[in-house]
């Protein structure tokens, strides 16, 4: 299924008669989208990774409906110390089909392990034609997934770095990066030009951070179709949150490109593990993370969580002791103890996708409820809303849709959606719970291009609408 940029500001007037939200994609049959799931890892610094469908189910359980699989540049390109590996590209081949079969849409993000030894400084010289070899690298991954439709797109480099180099990160990024992108997203677009594009800003160095944030702002357009700006995010300061956030708006304003977040979520200490309150202790973290939740709802945005992985791969990178930025914390490569006290937040409920256009939609972690504004579109198919009522609603759920139609789920009962109020035009068959997927599907909306104000609020037969 193809993906494609959601109306946004350079199209002239959309938002003049709608007020959908400003980041978003649409799918080939026009429903607007909100991407969300997980960074998976090819290797974790240990060995490699391996994954199979119980794991990618999990992730569909946790909300995800996007991966974003890490490429290793040493397994794919001619750069120093590494070859193209075809065991390597079976293994991506697997990971593809493993999301297709769960649901899940797969984004290729290349990051320069597995190479001897990566100069950033040299790099954006390119004297020794780098850029032609690390092109080369990308090229085998779109010619293999060109007509994949499950592959949604390319993160084209990840965390590019400055380092030593003599120059500011405005004139690296002016002069190096952005026409380094250009190039990568002409040749992918000559292959397979219905690919969305990621791209990321430049990773300061350490200490250099604006406002706890080390990632060096964009400042000129990039001048090209079928591209997303996909800051990562990894602030520890709550307070910080927004005004990080509203930078990088500001930013895909100037690009006219809408933002997925590509990587988020403050690594936790294993320490936090065996803490619940005081410094690093898991309700700080929960607090840090629902403030950051709110923010990306708010603004419309997907966002995709790092890692997938189990504890494996703990290291001491931080003041504080070993830490991790992997949602288990069983000590194997692919985890199933999750850490509750952030993947609570990370899958909480959310517009998956929807027949028509997302006005707004916000969870409030204290009332457990999820809002929703939409105008509807039945000609665009079913909708799709995740709900994860095994965490958030164990005590059920009820569905309201303006003031008229109530349905709700019973845990104790067990037998899908009952009805509680419905008016007589509307079939209350039209909306399914997935309990697989812990998924509410609507398979045609009671009333075509309209305002619905939808409302998924704990407990049965919770027909108060405020």
């Amino acid at each position: 299924m193809k993906y494609t940029i959601v109306c946004f500001l350079f199209l002239g007037t959309c938002f003049m008669g709608f007020s959908q939200i400003k980041h978003g994609l649409r799918d080939e049959v026009g429903r607007h989208i909100v991407p969300r799931g997980f960074v998976v890892n090819t290797n974790d610094g240990r060995g490699e990774v391996f994954f199979n469908s119980d794991d990618y189910m999990r992730m569909v359980r946790m909300g995800a409906n996007t991966q974003v699989v890490r490429l290793e540049l040493g397994k794919l390109s001619y750069f120093p110390g590494g070859k193209l590996e075809s065991n390597y590209l079976l293994k991506l081949d697997s990971l593809v089909a493993l999301g297709k079969n769960a649901g899940i849409k797969t984004v290729f993000k290349m990051t320069v392990y597995g190479v001897d030894k990566f100069i950033w400084e040299d790099f954006w010289e390119n004297k020794k034609q780098e850029h032609e070899t690390y092109i080369d690298a990308w090229k085998v991954i779109w010619k293999r997934y060109a007509d994949t439709r499950s592959v949604l797109g390319y993160d084209v480099v990840n965390e590019p770095r400055k380092l030593t180099k003599k120059i500011s990160y405005t004139a690296l990024t002016n002069k190096y990066l952005i026409p380094l992108y250009q190039k990568i997203i002409d040749e992918s677009q000559k292959i397979n030009p219905n690919k969305l594009i990621l791209f990321q800003s430049v990773f300061m160095n350490k200490g250099e951070a604006i406002d706890n944030n080390q990632y060096a702002e964009i400042k000129k357009p990039i001048y090209r179709k079928n591209i997303v700006f996909a800051p990562h995010i990894y602030q520890d300061k709550k307070e910080l949150v927004k005004t990080v956030m509203d930078r990088f708006d500001k930013e895909s304003d100037i690009l006219k490109a809408p933002i997925l977040i590509g990587e988020w979520g403050f690594p936790t200490f294993a320490k936090t593990d065996t803490l619940i309150s005081g410094k690093l202790g898991q309700l700080e973290y929960r607090e840090l993370y629902i403030k950051t939740a709110e923010v990306f709802d708010r603004m419309g945005v997907g966002s995709i969580k790092a890692w997938f992985l189990g504890n494996r791969s703990m290291q001491n990178f931080l003041p504080g002791g070993p830490s991790t930025w992997s949602v288990f914390s069983d000590e194997k490569a692919a985890g199933t103890v999750e850490r509750k006290y952030i993947t609570d937040i990370i899958a909480r409920p959310f517009p998956q996708a929807i027949a028509g256009d997302i006005h707004s939609f916000l969870f409030n972690h204290a009332t457990r409820t999820l809002d929703l504004k939409i105008k509807t579109d039945k000609a665009k198919g079913m909708s799709k809303i995740f709900i994860g009522a095994n965490r958030h609603y164990p005590d059920g759920f009820s569905v309201l849709i303006n003031e008229d139609l109530v349905l709700f789920y019973n845990p104790i009962k067990k037998v899908g959606l009952e009805v509680y109020k419905c008016p007589k035009d509307v079939d209350p068959s039209s909306f399914v719970w997935d309990e697989m997927q812990q998924k509410l599907i609507v398979l045609k909306w009671p009333k075509d291009t309209a305002i619905l104000k939808i409302k998924i609020a704990p407990g049965i037969r919770n027909f108060e609408v405020k």
